[in-house]
């Protein structure tokens, strides 16, 4: 029985060697880049990308745990045995080494990490040969061929603990109870871990340099993992020519040629220290609530009366990850889709956070649970967030709830680190998503016999505390803090879902920059918001399409969101919704927005894409 186990651990462990070996590799291969990181680093590279690798070893390891469990039970050949595990390793070397020699081979002119992509370049495969190198393709060949042999090598080697000898049932019952224990942790590592989160490439970033994250992913998890995710964006919701689109298009995009200045100035300085706070599903209808005789939210509703308050902001869309790309890059929301998880194409988007780097500003995001759920820590590094502070590299007294650190501790972190940063004198831009008020809406907190608004309350009283703290510290002065929430909530349960209501949420403008109270009653949606910060700071903003400055007189204005297979516009005159299925909704009160929703969505899957 010792051999099988040694089978089973030398199976992964080799695996995971092999998987680990790649990163030094990639990096002397591109030591130009990687010349520039400190040991430290270039450590991290193979420390962080542990996580895919041994992902990747838990698969490979799964067929030889099923077969181990059955030989318990029932003698298996040995020599027929043998020969098809080789059969199988032999298939795994020839595909990892393919990829390894391929991938490396392609970042410098890609950019990312292999995934499908690469495959409709295959279809043509004349034209794909035409573009090919020959001194590169013998080259890596040659490499392709060698890790092939030391892979099958390796595996050759692992195949002498190999037994096919059975056992009476009286031994097999309890060595069975073993190998499956061993099978609970081998799809713990395909799994990616016990957390929220499982396998993804975001798991692998730790650095604010791309170069160092690319090189942390397994290329083998990046491509497999990629297969049947390709569709074709640029085919999907095609109401119009691409020319008659891009005309109509042309007529309401944020960043139009000879779009006026804004109207008014919300500011006291042009360089304010910001804080964008993107509040968990704080839709408008449970702000504006009240249970057992009291509102949910008193802390939103005094600071609506101390800030700029906006009166028509709308949600791109029902999900935090687009939520967060909505606010964070101005790039419109998707129906059945989220380009966070495309993390080939969301080092091109644009990011208010990127546009203040640009600036001299320091960038920083803190969020008390995983980020890594939904690819957010690619997301982030990709987009230009210098630091990241989240559950990995964060402790406290108080142990984390299902999804994380509570608000209450989080808000005391976050108001501390304002208060810090300020200190350092250097002109700062820090985001943070706060995470109570979501399923299971388990708090320390005991307001209302309601879960729900109870989970809410709490969030806003953490909130709401944090900012009275802000305000007594000297960090106040130069301080610009955008509340908003990242997307709006079933409240009251009636409420359908692509209704404008569903998507209506709150937005503040608050802290010592602002330079008055006043109510925006503007139409607008998150994807506006980078538009309107950085024209309010004098900065330019012409990378961002979608995002339109709220207070530019000559630009449309407009809300527009996205669910499931459909959208909905709405603007002062009414509002119209769309869905795939049905069309547009017979009570929609404003058709003439029909169009301007088609060209947003087609559009935004054209712009896909491309990147």
């Amino acid at each position: 029985m010792k051999k099988k186990l040694a089978f089973l651990f030398s199976t992964f462990l080799f695996t995971t060697l092999m998987m680990a070996v790649q990163k030094p590799i990639f990096l002397l291969y591109y030591v130009d880049s990687s010349s520039a990181c400190s040991w430290q680093e270039l450590l991290g590279v193979v420390w962080h990308g542990l996580s895919l690798d041994l992902t990747v070893a838990g698969y490979v390891t799964a067929l030889p745990v099923v077969v181990v469990l059955m030989s318990l039970w029932v003698t298996l050949s040995g020599s027929f045995m043998r020969r098809f595990f080789m059969t199988y390793f032999t298939l795994v070397s020839v595909v990892a080494s393919l990829i390894f020699a391929v991938d490396i081979a392609l970042y410098e002119h890609w950019g990312f990490r292999i995934d499908s992509t690469i495959l409709i370049y295959l279809s043509d495969p004349k034209d794909a040969m035409a573009s090919v190198d020959w001194g590169l393709g013998v080259r890596q060949t040659l490499f392709f061929a060698a890790c092939a042999v030391i892979m099958c090598y390796g595996y050759h080697r692992v195949l002498r603990f190999f037994t096919g000898e059975s056992y009476p049932w009286r031994k097999a019952l309890p060595w069975s109870v073993a190998v499956l224990l061993l099978a609970g942790f081998d799809f713990l590592a395909i799994r990616g871990g016990v957390g929220a989160s499982t396998a993804n490439v975001s798991k692998v970033c730790f650095s604010s340099n791309l170069f160092l994250n690319h090189a942390a992913v397994n290329p083998v998890f990046s491509f497999l993992s990629s297969l049947g995710k390709s569709e074709d964006y640029g085919a999907m919701y095609r109401f119009f020519s691409e020319e008659e689109c891009a005309a109509r298009f042309d007529a309401i995009r944020g960043n139009r040629p000879g779009a006026d200045a804004p109207s008014e100035q919300l500011l006291t300085t042009s360089r304010p220290n910001v804080v964008v706070i993107l509040l968990e599903s704080f839709a408008r209808t449970v702000m504006d609530a009240t249970a057992e005789g009291k509102a949910v939210m008193p802390h939103m509703q005094r600071l609506k009366g101390e800030g700029v308050w906006f009166e028509n902001m709308f949600a791109n869309s029902f999900r935090t990850d687009r939520g967060e790309v909505a606010v964070l890059s101005g790039f419109p929301a998707q129906t059945r889709h989220s380009i966070m998880k495309m993390a080939t194409r969301c080092s091109s988007l644009p990011s208010v956070a990127r546009s203040l780097a640009a600036a001299g500003y320091r960038t920083s995001f803190t969020y008390g649970g995983d980020l890594n759920f939904t690819n957010q820590a690619s997301y982030m590094y990709a987009t230009g967030w210098q630091e990241l502070f989240w559950q990995k590299n964060l402790s406290f007294a108080t142990p984390p709830a299902d999804w994380g650190y509570d608000d209450r501790v989080m808000c005391d972190y976050f108001a501390d680190r304002i208060v810090e940063l300020d200190r350092e004198g250097k002109p700062f831009l820090a985001g943070f998503l706060t995470l109570s008020s979501h399923v299971p809406f388990d708090v320390p907190y005991d307001k209302f016999t309601d879960r729900e608004l109870n989970a809410f309350a709490f969030s806003d009283e953490c909130v709401g505390q944090m900012i009275d703290r802000l305000k007594q510290t000297a960090a106040w002065k130069n301080l610009l803090v955008v509340l908003v929430a990242d997307h709006g909530f079933p409240y009251p349960k009636t409420l359908a879902y692509n209704v404008p209501l569903r998507h209506r949420i709150p937005m503040i403008w608050t802290g010592g920059a602002v330079r008055e109270p006043r109510v925006v009653e503007t139409y607008a949606s998150q994807t506006d918001i980078c538009a309107t910060l950085l024209s309010q700071m004098g900065l330019p903003h012409d990378d961002f399409d979608y995002s339109k400055d709220i207070f530019s007189p000559s630009l449309p204005k407009f809300g527009y969101y996205a669910f499931n297979d459909g959208f909905g516009v709405v603007d002062s005159t009414g509002s119209v919704i769309w869905d795939a299925t049905t069309g547009p909704a017979p009570d929609s009160t404003a058709p003439q927005l029909l169009d301007v929703g088609k060209t947003m969505l087609q559009t935004t899957y054209t712009d896909i894409s491309r990147r």
